[in-house]
């Protein structure tokens, strides 16, 4: 690129993702330049007259030309940020969306519940929580790193599972670099199929949902990720029944299973609920933007 200044590095960076198609072109650019001079957008804005060199423009260059090609920001960058942490995200996992924030939130919400609701001794065995494909290891880190600070660490122990390895080791990396790794036992299993486990009281899951056949109507950015974390099979919901036709066998009584679905499944997870798990209960939370987000199961008080 021949533009010298922050400013004029935007500008032509920003055009040649409009014309590549970008609907956020102005932030894509933004992003990927503050990740090549180490500064924040506000530094950009501030900076806009300061002269680039020639090698921060080539790199910039570089990273345009990957996101017009449609590869995602966040694994041009290596990062993207999640419930106020920043992750390693690459091919081996799905990118973080915001919309599974939500999850979290349940889900420490639900680990509070548990723990404020029960006397606690010495002996009391830390509560069990699961998080099933776990990709990279967002959501189990982020509840690891706010009850770490709450100083819930002793009285809660973590599992994360996934099928794939690669997005296991992924999920290990981003657990020993936010110092929470000693937390979570990792495994590699096909949803609940581990040998040996215990019963557990919180589960949560963001498996697959998108019906094959629009697998490869999403946008291009998509089609870098994983398929095996987006292809949920004829109608989405493949692997959700699979799961909730396992949960008998791993939710302790009482337990919680929350499970992220797409807006218009709701019904059916419901109806699969119902129909695989006579007398549980079953709820549907919203997103930010009032669609049904999250399905909230829980198992009788005994089983």
């Amino acid at each position: 690129m021949s533009a010298t200044t922050v400013g004029e590095l935007l500008r032509s960076g920003t055009q040649r993702l409009r014309e590549s198609g970008s609907e956020s072109a102005r932030l894509d650019a933004e992003l990927l330049l503050g990740q090549v001079l180490r500064v924040d957008r506000a530094g950009l804005i501030a900076g806009s007259e300061v002269p680039v060199g020639p090698g921060h423009a080539d790199a910039f260059g570089r990273a345009i030309e990957q996101r017009a090609a449609g590869e995602p920001v966040a694994y041009i960058r290596g990062i993207k940020e999640f419930y106020g942490i920043a992750l390693t995200v690459d091919g081996r996992a799905l990118i973080p969306r915001p919309e599974t924030e939500l999850l979290v939130e349940l889900g420490l919400a639900r680990i509070r519940d548990a723990l404020i609701g029960t006397p606690r001794t010495g002996d009391t065995a830390p509560l069990r929580v699961w998080d099933v494909g776990t990709g990279s290891g967002a959501i189990v880190i982020a509840l690891a790193v706010d009850c770490r600070r709450r100083g819930y660490g002793p009285d809660v122990r973590f599992t994360a599972t996934d099928i794939s390895g690669d997005a296991l080791s992924l999920a290990v990396e981003n657990a020993v670099s936010h110092g929470v790794a000693d937390t979570i036992d990792f495994a590699k299993a096909d949803l609940l199929e581990l040998p040996e486990r215990t019963l557990v009281d919180v589960l949560l899951a963001n498996l697959p949902y998108i019906p094959s056949a629009r697998v490869p109507e999403l946008p291009i950015a998509a089609s870098f990720e994983p398929s095996i974390a987006l292809d949920g099979g004829p109608d989405g919901l493949h692997v959700v029944r699979r799961l909730v036709s396992q949960l008998a066998t791993a939710l302790a009584p009482a337990g919680i299973a929350l499970l992220e679905v797409e807006a218009d499944q709701a019904d059916a997870v419901r109806a699969e609920v119902e129909r695989a798990l006579p007398g549980w209960s079953v709820a549907i939370h919203p997103d930010l933007a009032g669609l049904p987000r999250v399905a909230e199961v829980r198992s009788p008080t005994s089983q």
